[in-house]
């Protein structure tokens, strides 16, 4: 039944019958006026998908589409769910010609021996997951370390031949032919007539996704047919001497090993479908990048400013505007989506497009965030077992390009132009893409040593260590003894994002190589600004030195965040606040929360002396006698045993302070319930790896179908990586918690201090970059 933003019929249907068209959804419920008149080869959906389907999104998930013969699905929960179930969802109608074409047409594919087989793409289970191990290797992260000299090479030459030119097509002048070279020399295909390739490549994906009228079905049809020939001859080749370094050659070896796994019939079909699927959709994708990140003239700066932005900027490109609109399978049984009844034999288009602009996955999701720290959850690469195997290399190439024209044409602009697509409902990006510039500003023109540095590459989903935001010192005030506050501001005046109590910072340290991490204790409300107080520790690293020499009244520094492992549970019945020393960073910003909610609190604050003691003042004003200074100096000890030594009903128990302190309180709080006693830390030692003293173990990835072995020098999260597995990550040392993942079955070693003694018991999820199986046993992992 579809859903419509309709009140209920007194027979329980949220649809009003009479006011809708005769059309009729497989199921025989009437079809909404929205979704009889959705046309994905209409100018709406190729300008904007996701905007196109926003009503979908928000009021009819699930729909049927009486023109297109199909489901559709737009949101994002909907889509991972459908990708991680490859066997009831069959990914066999993905290269199914979405248009019908005529018998004329037919004849002609069938003159040329057009035999399109099965491919990676639309294959299904058991046929499928031996072939993709059996083929997977060269797209391994460390395996395309080996492509990254010649894209970059192919990137420059082409820049060279119009860097001067002051305007130029990048479609056409750059960002369709480098893909094609560069997918060429990864499949091991010699370099034929780019030009015919490019034609032969449209035409595939018209006769597969697009919807030609009768006249022109001939044409693709002969065009698709000489590209078969092409295939097959390029292969013919190969065999003679399959010892090249392409991917192809890989196969034909690999054949020889496995031949029931790797056929001829599996082999041609995979060259002609390996040469679209290597270039097209990179070309597209990189083309609505510049596109973005240009009519978004501050990120395009930011770039500029810091390339470490790049592999982030990638990830949010491809999420806010990626090249894979829409997706498509086939309901292999009843089943029910959203709460809709599809039958066994249903066509879905799953518009992956509208998944990542869904508001349930994405905060702010029509916002173009390059520092967003979730765009790599972004589904354009699909999910699960049938993922994007090229996604990396697509990822590298990317890079590449973004990091050779910010560098070399920071001063790039869009020219006036309308953007124009070819019409389908799958792959999109711009016929062609204008920019202009002004050559005598090219800044190479003044340092010809521009042209000989580079930026490493990130092959792999981006870390958010790199995702840096500038700031600009506001003020600088002494606190108390040896503390600092500090007033940050965004440099251009804009509002920094918001934050909640417990949310820390990380400041680089100029270029020390040193980063600290820093609470904030302000106000969440003033969005304007962001505080930090920073203790002078005498026999520290050298990061608070620094930040005491030099973080002064208009100085700039690069921070990450603000992140918030250490959330405040607003629904206590009490809260109990303890902070020791610059523990009170924190502490202070959930007393303000508690405050303002009008919660039940107490605030304990101990200190050697008052003058050691920053903000007391200030929370004196705030708190009045919800306030419990503990002075040292002055006889104020504090008698925590006491104040915890019988549980309190509902109540939570927050801390931070020197770690003394915290294993005090852990103590204290034994006969508490389990995780009433919430702690900040800021470094671990729990997962640090010795492997002399662990054991390898096999992790089966439930949702790709593959296994690995995670070898006993090697965590989880490496291991994940090698096999091209995207896994977020960002402290590394099980602080954080955002390399989380889902454990189905298996015991696991926990060694973070992110999960709750009862989600440990549960052995639900794990944190991937430091803890292991128990014992070298397998576990199963929801990946």
């Amino acid at each position: 039944m579809n859903q419509a933003p309709a009140s209920p019929r007194p027979s329980g249907c949220p649809i009003d019958h009479a006011a809708l068209a005769a059309a009729q959804s497989p199921t025989g419920c009437p079809v909404s006026a929205r979704a009889a008149a959705f046309d994905p080869f209409g100018d709406g959906y190729q300008q904007d998908p996701p905007e196109y389907v926003r009503w979908a999104r928000e009021q009819e998930p699930v729909f049927y589409s009486p023109q297109l013969g199909y489901w559709v699905v737009t949101r994002y929960d909907d889509i991972k769910a459908i990708f991680r179930d490859n066997i009831t969802f069959s990914p066999s109608i993905a290269l199914e010609k979405i248009t019908p074409t005529g018998p004329e047409a037919n004849a002609v594919l069938a003159s040329y021996g057009y035999a399109m087989n099965r491919t990676l793409v639309n294959e299904d289970e058991p046929a499928h997951m031996p072939r993709r191990r059996v083929l997977m290797d060269p797209f391994t992260p460390e395996e395309l370390k080996h492509h990254e000299p010649m894209v970059r090479r192919l990137t420059r030459e082409y820049v060279d031949r119009f860097v001067d030119d002051g305007r130029a097509d990048l479609v056409d002048q750059m960002l369709w032919e480098v893909p094609l070279t560069v997918a060429l020399h990864f499949l091991g295909v010699p370099e034929e007539d780019m030009d015919l390739l490019r034609q032969y490549s449209i035409a595939h994906t018209v006769n597969t996704w697009g919807r030609p009228k009768p006249e022109e079905q001939v044409a693709v049809a002969h065009a698709v047919g000489n590209f078969w020939q092409l295939a097959g001859k390029i292969l013919d080749k190969m065999r003679l001497d399959p010892s090249g370094p392409g991917w192809m050659q890989y196969g034909l070896r690999k054949q020889q090993t496995h031949p029931d796994v790797v056929t001829d019939s599996y082999l041609h079909s995979m060259m002609m479908a390996g040469i679209v699927a290597a270039h097209e959709t990179t070309a597209n994708a990189s083309a609505n990048a510049i596109k973005l990140l240009l009519q978004h003239p501050q990120a395009w700066r930011e770039i500029c400013e810091d390339p470490n932005l790049i592999p982030n900027a990638v990830e949010e490109c491809l999420r806010h505007n990626g090249s894979v609109a829409a997706w498509r399978r086939l309901a292999t049984r009843d089943v029910e989506i959203a709460g809709i009844a599809i039958p066994a034999g249903s066509k879905l288009l799953i518009v992956t497009s509208s998944a990542n602009h869904d508001e349930g996955q994405f905060a702010d999701a029509d916002l173009f965030d390059i520092r967003r720290e979730n765009a790599s959850d972004q589904l354009t690469f699909g999910y699960g077992s049938h993922q994007c195997m090229g996604k990396n290399l697509a990822r590298m190439e990317m890079q590449i390009f973004l990091e050779e024209l910010t560098r070399r044409l920071p001063h790039l602009k869009l020219a006036e132009q309308a953007f124009t697509y070819v019409p389908n409902t799958s792959f999109r990006g711009p016929e062609h893409l204008w920019v202009e510039w002004n050559p005598a500003q090219n800044p190479e023109r003044a340092n010809p040593a521009l042209l000989q540095g580079q930026h490493p590459v990130r092959i792999g989903e981006p870390s958010s260590h790199a995702i840096t935001r500038p700031v600009e010192v506001q003020s600088a005030v002494e606190a108390a003894d040896g503390i600092l506050r500090l007033r940050l501001a965004s440099p251009d005046g804009k509002a920094l994002p918001r934050w909640s109590p417990g949310s820390h910072i990380d400041v680089e340290c100029g270029d020390t190589g040193l980063s600290r991490q820093y609470s904030l204790c302000g106000d969440p409300a003033e969005t304007g600004v962001w505080e930090i107080a920073v203790l002078r520790e005498a026999n520290g690293r050298g990061g608070s030195a620094w930040m005491h020499e030099h973080a002064v009244p208009g100085a700039r520094l690069r921070i990450r965040g603000p992140r918030n492992h250490f959330r405040l549970d607003e629904s206590a019945g009490k809260l109990i606040l303890i902070a020791g020393g610059i523990g009170i960073t924190p502490i202070s910003a959930m007393a303000r929360r508690a405050r303002e909610l009008g919660l039940d609190y107490e605030l304990h604050y101990s200190g050697r002396t008052r003058r050691s003691m920053a903000l007391a003042a200030e929370l004196a004003a705030l708190h009045g006698d919800r306030l419990r200074l503990h002075i040292k100096d002055e006889g104020g000890r504090a008698d925590y045993a006491a104040l915890l030594a019988a549980p309190q009903d509902k109540a939570q128990v927050y801390a931070c302070g020197p770690q003394g302190l915290l294993d005090a309180l852990a103590g204290c709080c034994a006969a508490w319930p389990e995780d009433a006693l919430r702690v900040e830390h800021f470094h671990s030692t729990l997962g640090t790896l010795d492997p002399s003293k662990e054991q390898a173990f096999e992790a089966v990835l439930k949702d790709s179908g593959i296994v690995i072995t995670v070898p006993a020098d090697q965590t989880l999260l490496t291991a994940l990586r090698g096999a091209n597995i995207d896994v977020q990550s960002d402290c590394e040392e099980g602080l954080c918690g955002s390399c989380e993942v889902r454990v189905l079955e298996g015991d696991i070693d926990h060694r973070d201090v992110v999960l709750t003694r009862a989600e440990r018991e549960a052995n639900g999820k794990m944190m991937a970059c430091c803890s292991r199986s128990c014992g070298g046993k397998r576990v199963v992992l929801e990946l």
